[in-house]
This record gives C-alpha cells, sequence and structure tokens, in this order.
C-alpha cells in the first residue's frame, strides 16, 4: 500500500493456465536468471519480499474485495462482482484504490475460481515456514480461494525435503509448475538452464509425494536440428520417470536480442522449422508411457492446439491429429503455418474461409518478396507474440 491509496505489487508473468488467478507476488524476478532463452528478467535483479510485505498485499486484497461488494450493492447488484461492476470499475475506478489492483481484483472474483498464483519466478526458494506463514494469512483473510499455485525450479524442488513441501501442501499450496523445458543435458547445457535431467526427475517425485499436483512445461525444437531427436527422446524419459498430472507444450520460439537468437544469428545454433518441431513433438508423444499425465497445448506458440487429452488413453488420437497435418501438402503446410503466426487461424479446417485464404496470400506475396528465408520470416512473425 501506497499512503492512503490502496495497491498491489504485480510481476510480469504468470501461466496461460492461470489468466483467471489472483496474482500474489512473493518473490521479485528470478534467482537463476541465466536461461539463454528468456528475457522476462533479464535486467532485473532478484529479491525475496518479506512477510510482512506479501501480508500487506493480501490485507489490501482482502480490502479491496470489500470496496467491490459495496459498489456492488450501490450500482443495484446485491455485493456480486458482475461483468457491469467490472465495467463501471475499469471506466471509473474504484475510490482510493489503485487502477491496475482494482481492475485486478475485480477480474479475480467476476470469474470466481477463486485460484491464486505466487509470483514470481520461483516462490518456493522461500524457507517452508516463511511461506507457510504466507499461505495460512492468504487463506485467513480470503476464504473464497480454492486452489493455490506456483512456479519453482527444478534445482530448488530437488533440494526441498518432502517434509516442508507437505508443510507447504497442508497450508495450501495445491500445484507446482516447473519449466523442464527438455530432458537432455545437451539441451538444458544450450539452454543454460542450470539444472540437470536428474534433478528434474528428483524434483518431480519430491512435489507428487508431497501431494501436489505437478505441471511440467516442455519445449519442442529448444536443441534445434542437432538434438531435435535427442531432445524428443531425453523429455518423454525423464516425463516418463516423473509422471507429471500435466505436461505443457511451449514449442520453442527464439526471441530477438535473447542469447539463443544471438547464436542464430552467429550460425552457431540451427532452429527447427515448424514442420520439424510438430515432427519432434510426434516423436516425444509416441515414446511417452506416463499413467496420470494430461497433455496440453495452450500456448498460442504452439502450432497445433488440438493436440490435448490424457495419456495414455488420448495418444493414438493425438498422434493422428500430427500425422494428418503432416500428411498435407507442402503449400497447405505453409499457408497454415502463416496464418496460425498472425493469429488468424487455429486449425487447418480456417483455411477454408475465402476470406481468410486471401488475405495470407496477399501476405504470403509480400513474405516471398521479402530478404531471407521464407521460413526465418514466419519465425520473425511468430516471435512478436512473446
Amino acid at each position: 500500500m501506497a499512503g492512503d491509496t490502496l495497491s498491489l505489487e504485480l510481476g510480469p508473468i504468470r501461466p496461460p493456465s492461470e489468466s483467471e488467478s489472483l496474482l500474489l507476488r512473493v518473490t521479485r524476478n528470478c534467482p537463476w536468471n541465466h536461461c539463454s532463452f528468456c528475457k522476462t528478467y533479464k535486467k532485473h535483479k532478484f529479491s525475496k519480499r518479506s512477510v510482512a510485505e506479501v501480508k500487506a498485499d493480501i490485507d489490501a486484497v482482502a480490502e479491496i474485495v470489500l470496496r467491490l461488494e459495496e459498489l456492488s450493492r450501490k450500482l443495484g447488484y446485491g455485493g456480486e462482482v458482475s461483468g457491469m461492476v467490472a465495467a463501471h470499475v475499469e471506466t471509473k475506478g474504484l475510490d482510493g484504490v489503485d487502477s491496475q489492483s482494482a481492475m485486478h481484483v475485480a477480474h479475480w472474483l467476476y470469474f470466481g475460481k477463486g485460484s491464486v498464483f505466487l509470483q514470481d519466478a520461483n516462490s518456493l526458494v522461500l524457507p517452508a515456514d516463511k511461506l507457510c506463514e504466507i499461505l495460512n494469512h492468504l487463506k485467513m483473510r480470503l476464504p473464497q480461494i480454492s486452489r493455490i499455485t506456483s512456479y519453482a525450479r527444478s534445482q530448488t524442488l530437488a533440494k526441498k525435503s518432502v517434509e516442508d513441501l507437505k508443510k507447504l501442501r497442508t497450508a495450501g499450496l495445491d500445484r507446482i509448475h516447473v519449466g523442464l523445458e527438455s530432458g537432455s543435458e545437451h539441451v538444458l547445457e544450450i539452454q543454460c538452464k542450470g539444472t540437470t535431467p536428474e534433478e528434474h526427475i528428483k524434483g518431480g517425485k519430491n512435489v507428487i509425494e508431497a501431494g501436489m499436483e505437478l505441471s511440467e512445461y516442455i519445449m519442442p525444437g529448444a536443441g534445434g536440428r542437432e538434438f531435435s531427436k535427442e531432445n524428443a527422446l531425453e523429455t518423454a524419459r525423464v516425463l516418463n520417470e516423473i509422471d507429471p498430472h500435466f505436461i505443457r507444450v511451449r514449442t520453442f520460439t527464439p526471441l530477438p536480442r535473447s542469447e539463443i537468437y544471438q547464436m542464430i544469428e552467429a550460425g552457431e545454433f540451427a532452429p527447427n522449422s515448424d514442420d520439424e518441431s510438430v515432427e519432434e513433438l510426434r516423436l516425444m508423444i509416441e515414446k511417452l508411457d506416463v499413467k496420470r499425465s494430461y497433455l496440453a497445448s495452450d500456448h498460442i506458440m504452439n502450432l497445433l492446439q488440438e493436440l490435448e487429452g490424457q495419456i495414455p488413453q488420448d495418444k493414438e488420437r493425438m498422434l493422428k491429429t500430427i500425422d494428418d497435418y503432416l500428411a498435407l501438402d507442402a503449400d497447405t503446410r505453409l499457408r497454415f503455418r502463416l496464418a496460425r503466426r498472425l493469429g488468424m487461424a487455429t486449425s487447418v479446417e480456417n483455411l477454408n474461409h475465402p476470406m481468410l485464404q486471401d488475405r495470407v496470400e496477399e501476405i504470403l506475396s509480400r513474405l516471398k518478396n521479402m530478404p531471407g528465408d521464407i521460413e526465418e520470416n514466419i519465425r520473425k512473425i511468430a516471435s512478436r507474440h512473446l
């Protein structure tokens, strides 16, 4: 809180699956901050917020909730934070509350699922007793909470005792999101992940043994053409050892000015084409032998978003989806990739729309006349979404 104005300190990112969650910043930035593909925290120092600071934000949220409910009653909505109440806050604000904080809490109440995400990149670097104190205060002040989740690094989880993780689970931490990215030691070195396949496995198993849900994020294409097969096989091997609750696909897309982008420009890293990353993902899925994992393709950088389902039950259907795509002629695949990267299509069937066909042809014609390889130009288009 700043002066008499209620405000929350919000971090820069959260998983797509936490888009409707209340964001509670527990740490600032990333304690590792060396990953070659990531720019999010590069110019920012890591720090731990004090328990008192985080509790103050929780108290601020509780007060904002009361003010939103009071506003709802004044507007005739009986205390419910409806879409109309949220729209009122967006246009006219909320007395005594920072505009971003008011809208964030209104959005959380409007969607009504009660989930909370602890920011930033690795909240579990906090000692278990301090994090438990925060969790207990959170649940006391906001009893409508239904789920609490956080990012964590495999290396951190591998070093945490299962007992400490069980304490966190008892205090209310339900799910951990981990950027596994790859199970290949070579690829992890290229990415400067600062962790090993063995730490991925140990950290993941610790979370599951503690009774929490585990989301592991994988990155097809992260090893480029040289390590494409290895990336698929070793990632499948590590996932088979862990058997996480969720496997979330994040197709590798090099960000301009990132270290790995500079490696590409220097000719030190040959990135996959979209189709090569799809083939790599197919091999990984084929080799998966998990019992409880749900695979989700819930990110804008994934070419085939319909790749979603429970493994092993939906495995053959997902493989067929990939095979159907790869069986298309090269021109159709090219047009779909372009439409997908422009945010104009979510499936190949969308290409049947005449207006979309005309727009894609127009842009494709311009791309073919631009300097550079067409795959490189499509990749540059894709990177603008990140």
